[in-house]
């Protein structure tokens, strides 16, 4: 950390990457900026946050869209508070707050979470970011809230190696299910075998995906949970049961698109087959509802009931390559940059 001492106060210069311009289809290094800003003293009811940990997650490439060209890309991070002019955070205190690409920032606290107080040492506290964080609490609300998923059905989930879809798996499994997976490479095909999946493979190498689809389940699919969207999910839909559930998560296949978007799921399936799709964002479910599923997700992962995997890239200078890398699919798990 830089700092440059006086009587009175410190400064700090913090680092941030920024939107140089918005992305035409994938996102490339000269698109982004790295820029240094000093911040300013601390105010009463403020902390000062040095990050530990980032995320990068699918959903930047389509939020990217809203900031202005020369705006700090957004996400979350596990910060430390290392200076606290606010009695609720004091220094040393770990958080997940929503302070975006950069080293440092000053909150008022409203939008900082503490980790739980039951984390332990075993662990690390990157998992908020991912298994005990929104990836896990998305696979959790998308498995339960939005396909209703009871034991002994058959849930199908695409981008399974992924952050989220490695969770949805193998809480699935949990519940007792039959779970599929698909993924694009063979190394996450072993990764999905080895913890659980009953079946699992590389869309990018069967002869026929409808055919992969119909062997793995000749009986049909309960449960879609959906992160790529486009002509895969048209795939999937015609091999759904009747009353079938989808939970449409994500949709990373068509994210870095540039012509036209692909034509939709049958309408004729989707009445026939009575299909409830619904789509959905993890900051619906707040309070209460959210801390019990961080903790289940907490209580599953110390167990040993939920692996996880983590796709670490060094250095905060490396952000944008590890968000490229990420669109691309090169993690297995959950991508996080260390700082």
């Amino acid at each position: 950390m830089e700092y440059l001492h006086s009587r009175s106060f410190r400064m700090v210069h913090a680092k941030s990457w920024t939107l140089k311009k918005h992305f035409v289809g994938y996102p490339t290094h000269s698109d982004f900026e790295l820029k240094t800003v000093e911040l300013p003293p601390l105010k009463d009811g403020e902390v000062l946050l040095e990050a530990l940990y980032f995320t990068v997650d699918p959903y930047m490439r389509i939020m990217a869209k809203s900031l202005k060209e020369g705006d700090m890309m957004m996400g979350e991070q596990v910060a430390r508070v290392v200076e606290s002019k606010n009695a609720a955070f004091p220094p040393g205190t770990i958080v997940v707050a929503p302070s975006g690409w950069t080293t440092h920032s000053i909150s008022n606290g409203e939008k900082l979470e503490k980790v739980l107080a039951e984390w332990p040492d075993t662990l690390p506290l990157s998992l908020a970011l991912g298994t005990v964080g929104m990836p896990g609490l998305t696979a959790y609300f998308g498995l339960f809230d939005i396909c209703g998923v009871k034991g002994g059905e058959t849930v199908l989930i695409s981008a399974a190696a992924g952050a989220v879809g490695s969770v949805v798996g193998q809480i699935a499994k949990l519940k007792g299910c039959k779970v599929v997976g698909t993924t694009g490479s063979d190394e996450k095909v072993a990764w999905l075998k080895k913890h659980g999946f009953d079946v699992a493979f590389n869309y990018k190498t069967v002869k026929s995906l409808e055919e992969a689809l119909k062997v793995a389940a000749p009986e049909g699919y309960d449960c879609y949970f959906d992160n790529v969207g486009g002509e895969f999910s048209n795939a999937v839909i015609t091999q759904m049961k009747k009353f079938g559930r989808i939970a449409i998560c994500g949709a990373i296949s068509v994210y870095n698109r540039t012509g036209p978007l692909p034509p939709g799921p049958s309408p004729e399936i989707i009445i026939f087959k009575e299909l409830h799709l619904q789509g959905f964002v993890v900051y619906r479910w707040q309070g209460e509802v959210r801390q019990k599923a961080l903790r289940d997700l907490l209580k599953w992962v110390s167990e040993g009931k939920i692996q996880y995997h983590e796709h670490i890239t060094e250095g905060f200078e490396n952000m944008p390559a590890a968000f490229m890398g990420l669109l691309k699919g090169e993690n297995l798990g959950k991508a996080i940059v260390k700082a």
